[in-house]
Order: C-alpha cells, then sequence, then structure tokens
C-alpha cells in the first residue's frame, strides 16, 4: 500500500478529480489521512473540508456523488488524481459542471464558461 506524503501542508494532499470519460477536470479539494482511507475503502471521493474542519464525502447533500474508477498518485506522493464516475449533474457546488468554468481572456477579462445545470438554492438549501 502507498503512503502518501502528508507531511507538506500540514496533514493534507491536494486530490483532483477528473471524470473518468471526457478526461475533464471537475474539482480539486484537499485530503487527510482519515479522507483518503474513506476513500480507498468506500470506492466514493471522500475529502477533508478546510473551512467546516471536517470530513466531507462528495455528495452528502448534494447527492452528486463521485465513484472512484481510477486513482493517480504523483511522482513525489503527496497529490492525488481521482478518475471518477460523477453521480448527479454537477461537481461544482454552484451549479456547475466543473469548478473551472472561469476563463481568463487575453484582455484579461473573466468569461463564464457553460451554465449551471442546477440551482444551488435548491439543493443546498433544503
Amino acid at each position: 500500500m502507498i503512503e502518501l506524503d502528508f507531511k507538506k501542508l500540514d496533514g493534507l494532499v491536494p486530490a483532483i478529480a477528473q471524470d473518468y470519460r471526457t478526461g475533464e477536470v471537475l474539482m480539486v479539494g484537499f485530503m487527510n489521512k482519515e479522507a483518503w482511507g474513506q476513500t480507498l475503502s468506500t470506492g466514493r471521493a471522500t475529502y477533508f473540508s478546510r473551512s467546516r474542519n471536517k470530513l466531507w464525502l462528495k455528495g452528502e447533500s448534494s447527492g452528486h456523488f463521485q465513484i472512484i474508477h481510477e486513482i493517480r498518485i504523483d511522482c513525489d506522493d503527496d497529490t492525488v488524481l481521482l478518475l471518477v464516475e460523477q453521480i448527479g449533474t454537477a461537481a461544482c457546488h454552484t451549479g456547475h459542471v466543473s469548478c473551472f468554468h472561469k476563463k481568463i481572456n487575453a484582455d484579461g477579462t473573466i468569461e463564464i464558461i457553460g451554465k449551471p445545470v442546477f440551482d444551488p438554492k435548491e439543493v443546498y438549501d433544503k
């Protein structure tokens, strides 16, 4: 079993979620040892929420879970790439398919790529 290097970021490692079919990068989160263990044992992406200071099973409040198809680790053992099946319509809490929906144009302006596929108020303000 691989041992991740949790020392560099105060016990956390970045975890990138990428759609296993399309290759689209969906989001970036962080994992601590417990989130890593939960992800491995359940086959569902579990992160550590820095803002809430607790484990966060992706989809626990929205129903938009991430099912693991493959896991890759970088050469320094300190970053995780999760190839996932995104259950539900989107990975981003704003309702967009991907958290990376803001494009910086050459003139410095920001362009929003795509439209939200769900209304966050309907999903999170229950």
